[in-house]
This record gives structure tokens, C-alpha cells and sequence, in this order.
């Protein structure tokens, strides 16, 4: 079937749903809905036989949906309708919740139901949920939608009762440091972690903050500012405290958008001085991290989550040496990745660009990141597995593919490439990327663009094994899979292997070589101010919108 995606963005779902309809022998294009474009002109263009709307922030126009058969999906159980049904969700702690594939028409959210599945929906972020257990709803919702859409006999169901919420703004966000108990705020915080942020009052300037985490070991004054661990900082609620990884300033009149940073990096000068609190060794009560090490047996957890998976030079550097501290423990298997949602988005974009000298921390990014891949591919006293919970792109699928073996959940989007934001790509992917899926497939992967399935990078050779799962279920069974590992005969075997195969390869052609040629080519992009990098990068993290669909999405 010919399918066109209508989306306001190519998120994370969206992104999704095209990978499996793709895999799935339907061809795929998409038309992101931009103020200064037609999508009706555009859905003629395209004359579908199948309009989706995965993420849409406006209504199909009538001409559209009046003409073609249009699906729209709904972050919410059948009769839930309104722009914020994922945030109220979780601001008010609902345990389950549900997507709803609709027909389009008049009213928004009112059309007949062409599918609906249930999930449940922990007490995490947001954006994680909308990653995790929403897309797996979602997807599940469209497969079942297109299939009875592709039957030709199926009718769908009339919505017979319905609530419909309003915009969740800032006024209901809004954190009373006072009276809230720390459940309330962390719910405020989670149901706005990515976008839009909890408007606040910090330090006498308005701030949108990011993210939040439990800390019941801290005390102090509602509203204070007690810490700082790894660029979070840590503030008191009535009966606890949060931490509270990123901040982002309110826009001023006239003035872009500001960028979304590491919360002690946006405050700068205005920080009084606070303790740098590492979490204490053996502590029991909750207390955030984005970097743990634990061991079971003969197998070592590296774990690591960075907010929207973008990794700094400083969270490089920090993972870099934790990483060799992990190496210095007696195990035979060390395991890579998070517990769950992003594996690694590769360099820090929104740093970068808040740096007084971009290029320059362009290019100290890059090597310490390289300096990263580099340690894992030159370990060979021990298997290393990258365990991806959840999407990786760029610089974070080559440093999965540094690994020995790269284990996906079944949920990971893949986007192995780096041309869409004006660069060549460092990471020795001219090494790893070719030699797991051959200099052809290498060369079509970066030349196309695409997002790719965790089935398909499977079927590659980009991934080794697949793991059918829930999101929270992906950690204990990357660990019990590990163990097993850990445990077999061949895998010692496998590690002498490892040592002979590495000093062939440097006797041969050195992986110094690969680095240095990658480098001089992304040196010379990080310093031409001219390059389309500096723009593309700008327009990523200020959020700025295209002024057309990418011409490699709008091919089926």
C-alpha cells in the first residue's frame, strides 16, 4: 500500500512507524506540515491510497480527509480527546492509559476508531513513556488500523462518549515549592521533561525546567537549592527534594530561542556555591545518577542516561573514565547502555551551540567522544555489549557498534548517519560501519538517511540480537542474556580472539588511521563558518522549523 505520513515533526514515532511500514513491504513517504506549505497540495502530489498522521499538531484540512481515507493517532484511550492527553496522564499519575487510531474529520479526535490498545504507563517522564510503552501502543494501534483498512470489511467504531481536556499550561503546571510534596512535583516536572519544561522563578530570573528525579536523602527550606551532581542540581520540596537535570531561559522579545542546557551550565554566575555531591557508595534510598556501575557474577552493568541522549564533552570524559574503572573489575562480560529509553544521540548539539566558541567545542566534543569509541574497540581482556533500550543515532550507533555484540529492544529506531546535519561523521565509522554491514550497505545507510527498525538493522548485520520486550522489562533481560554469556565455554575463547585480531588489525591498517582521516574532515567543517553544519545545528536546538519537507522523506 502506498502510505503518506503527515506529521508536524519527523519525531521519534513518527520515525518509528515509517521504519515498520517500510519493513513491512508498504512504500512510505512523508509531508511534515509547515506554516508556509499546502498539505493538501501535497497529499494530491502524492495521491495516496493511506493518509497517517502519527504526530500532527493541527487538523487535516476537509479538503484532505473529505478526498482520501486519513488516519490520525491519538495519544490516549478511545473518547480521550485534547492537545495535552499524554501530559495530563501523567501529571495526574494514571497507571494505564492507551493510543486511539481515529478517522479524521471535523472535530478533532471525534472520528470513528479504527483501533485502540491499552498500556500501562509507569511513573517516568514523559518523553521517555512516549518513546517507550506509547510507541509500542502506537505502532501496535497503526499495524492493526492498516491491516483492517487493507481488508476492505472492517467498519470502524463510533466514539459514544468522549472528554475533552484542555491545553495543559503553564498555570496548572506551575510548582508551589511550599506546598507540593515531592510526588506532586516530580509529576509536574515529568509531564513536561522534554517540551515544554515547567515555567519557575530561580534565582530571580524565569527558567523552564527539564527533567526531574527523586532525592530523599536531602533536606532543606522548600524552594532552596541544596546540590550539584554531574551539571543537575538538586532543590528542596516540602517533604524531600528533586533533582533537576536541565534548565532553559524564557525567550525574550525579538531574541531566539533559548537553548536547553545542563542546569549548572545555564546558571553560570548566578550558582551560589554548593557541595558537588557523588552519590554515596552503597546508598540505599532513591538518588539520581546518569552514570552507575554495578556487578553480578561474571558481568559488569555500565549504565549511562543522558537527557534526549546527547553526550557533552564533559559526560564523554566522565563515561570515558568510568568505562576504565568498569575494565579494571574482574569480569569477563561488561554490558553498555541505559536501563531504558535513549542508548546515545552521539555529540552534545545544544552545548555546542550556547559554547562562546562553537567550533572549538564542536572539535573537543568530537575527540572526546572518539576518545570514548577508541577504549571500547581496544578492549580485549573482556566481551563488551552495547544494550540499546531504546534509539540511537549518529555518533551513539557508532559507539553501540564499537561493542562486540549490540543488543536492540525490539522498539529501537536507528539512525546510523550524519549528513543531515552537514557532516562527514567521526567515530571510526569507516571502520565499524562497514565492516558490519559491507562498504555498499555502508555507503547506502549514510547516503539515504533513513531510520531503520531494530528488525531491519538485524537483518543487516547492524545489530546481533533482538530483544522482544517491554520497555521495563529490557534491563533484566539484557542481564539475564549477559550472564549466559558470561557463562559459556566459548567465551573466553572469543577474548584471546579479540587480542589477536586487534594486533593484526594494527599491523595492518592501524585504527589511528581511520580516526585521523575522519577528524581532518570534520576539522575542517567545525571551522568553516560557512558550512552548512553551524546552520542546521542552530535550527536543531532552537527548534526552528523547516521551510520544507526534507526532499529524502518525501520519496517512497
Amino acid at each position: 500500500m502506498h502510505i503518506l505520513l503527515v506529521a508536524s515533526a519527523f519525531n521519534s514515532l513518527t520515525q518509528r512507524v515509517h521504519a515498520e511500514l517500510r519493513d513491512r513491504g508498504h512504500t512510505v513517504a512523508v509531508e511534515l506540515a509547515l506554516p508556509d506549505g499546502s498539505l493538501t497540495e501535497a497529499v494530491r502530489r502524492h495521491a495516496p491510497q493511506l493518509v497517517l498522521a502519527p504526530m500532527l499538531r493541527t487538523a487535516i484540512p476537509r479538503e484532505v480527509w473529505a478526498a482520501y481515507p486519513c488516519f490520525v493517532v491519538h495519544p490516549g484511550p478511545v473518547g480521550d480527546r485534547g492537545p495535552s492527553s499524554l501530559d495530563w496522564a501523567v501529571q495526574e499519575g494514571a497507571e494505564r492509559w492507551g493510543v486511539t487510531v481515529l478517522q479524521a474529520e471535523e472535530e478533532m479526535d471525534a472520528g470513528d476508531v479504527w483501533a485502540s490498545v491499552a498500556c500501562p504507563l509507569p511513573p517516568l517522564s514523559k518523553s521517555d513513556l512516549y518513546r517507550g510503552e506509547i510507541a509500542d501502543a502506537a505502532l501496535a494501534a497503526v499495524l492493526l488500523a492498516v491491516e483492517r483498512f487493507a481488508s476492505g470489511t472492517h467498519t470502524p467504531v463510533r466514539q459514544d462518549t468522549a472528554r475533552t481536556r484542555p491545553y495543559l499550561d503553564q498555570r496548572v503546571r506551575r510548582i508551589d515549592w511550599d506546598t507540593d510534596t515531592t510526588d506532586t512535583v516530580l509529576r509536574k516536572l515529568r509531564a513536561a521533561d522534554s517540551q515544554p519544561g515547567v515555567l519557575d522563578v530561580l534565582l530571580g530570573d524565569e527558567w523552564y525546567l527539564h527533567g526531574g528525579h527523586p532525592e530523599n536523602g536531602l533536606r532543606g527550606t522548600p524552594g532552596q537549592l541544596l546540590a550539584t551532581r554531574a551539571g543537575a542540581i538538586c532543590r528542596a520540596t516540602r517533604d524531600g527534594a528533586v533533582w533537576i537535570p536541565e534548565l532553559r531561559g524564557r525567550r525574550r522579545p525579538g531574541q531566539p530561542r533559548p537553548v536547553k542546557l545542563p542546569a549548572v551550565q545555564a546558571l553560570g554566575d548566578r550558582l551560589p556555591p554548593l557541595p558537588e555531591l557523588p552519590v554515596p557508595p552503597g546508598a540505599r534510598w532513591p538518588t539520581w545518577t546518569d552514570i552507575r556501575y554495578r556487578e553480578e557474577g561474571g558481568v559488569g552493568f555500565l549504565s549511562f542516561s543522558f537527557p534526549g541522549g546527547a553526550m557533552s564533552t564533559s559526560q564523554c570524559r566522565r563515561l570515558l573514565d568510568a568505562y576504565r574503572e568498569a575494565c579494571a573489575r574482574p569480569t569477563s562480560v561488561l554490558l553498555l547502555g541505559g536501563q531504558r529509553d535513549f542508548f546515545s544521540n552521539g555529540i552534545h548539539l545544544g552545548v555546542i551551540e550556547a559554547a562562546a566558541d562553537p567550533a572549538a567545542e564542536s572539535w573537543a566534543n568530537i575527540n572526546a567522544i572518539d576518545d570514548l569509541v577508541e577504549a571500547v574497540l581496544t578492549t580485549t581482556d573482556r566481551l563488551v555489549v552495547a544494550a540499546l533500550a531504546g534509539n540511537a543515532a549518529a555518533g551513539g550507533v557508532m559507539l553501540a557498534l564499537a561493542a562486540d555484540e549490540v543488543w536492540c529492544r525490539s522498539g529501537c529506531v536507528l539512525n546510523p548517519h550524519y549528513r543531515l546535519m552537514g557532516l562527514t561523521g567521526s567515530e571510526y565509522w569507516t571502520y565499524t560501519l562497514p565492516r558490519r554491514v559491507g562498504a555498499a550497505a555502508a555507503d547506502r545507510i549514510v547516503r539515504e538517511a533513513l531510520p531503520m527498525s531494530a528488525a531491519s538493522a538485524r537483518g543487516l548485520g547492524l545489530v546481533d540480537r533482538v530483544i522482544e520486550c517491554a520497555p521495563q522489562d529490557f534491563a533484566a533481560e539484557a542481564g539475564r542474556l549477559a550472564a549466559r554469556l558470561a557463562s559459556l565455554p566459548g567465551t573466553r575463547t572469543r577474548i584471546a580472539a579479540k587480542k589477536e585480531a586487534l594486533e593484526h588489525r594494527q599491523s595492518t591498517e592501524p585504527l589511528s588511521a581511520f580516526r585521523e582521516r575522519e577528524l581532518a574532515a570534520m576539522h575542517r567543517v567545525f571551522h568553516d563558518p560557512d558550512a552548512p553544519y553551524h546552520a542546521l545545528r542552530r535550527a536543531f536546538v532552537r527548534k526552528e522549523k523547516p521551510s520544507c519537507t526534507p526532499p529524502h522523506l518525501g520519496r517512497a
